[in-house]
């Protein structure tokens, strides 16, 4: 049964997983959201796919918070686009989010790489 403290949770380990994405990428250099939302698709080999909706959300979020600075410049194909840069605040978030990730990440596969099979039977 879902609870809305649940699903808060899960809405922040969504936005949490986008945001840094988003900071990771800008860790490169400063890029527009077109191409922040292309650098996910090709640096995770097509699995993940930014919806533009969610990423211009992140990218306000993410502006708000200070941890990424945007300012209108013209893109490769000569369009106003807006390029976003990560801020010293930003590179911080970037460091412990990751760390928290990393962490997440060797726990699932401690639990995903033990001798169990599906069942919990031995495989």
């Amino acid at each position: 049964m879902s609870t809305r403290e649940n699903n808060d949770d899960r809405i922040a380990l969504l936005q949490g997983t986008l945001d840094l994405l988003i900071l990771k990428t800008l860790l490169l250099g400063p890029c527009h959201g077109q191409g922040v939302a292309r650098s996910i698709q090709r640096q995770s080999e097509e699995v993940l796919f930014v919806d533009h909706g969610s990423l211009y959300v992140a990218l306000q979020r993410l502006e708000d918070k200070k941890w990424i600075h945007a300012k209108w410049g013209v893109s490769e194909n000569n369009r106003k686009a807006r390029f976003y840069s990560l801020t010293p605040k930003g590179r911080e978030q970037l460091m412990e989010k990751t760390g928290e990730w990393r962490r997440l990440t060797r726990a699932m596969g401690l639990i995903l790489d033990s001798g169990n099979g599906p069942q919990g039977e031995e495989a």
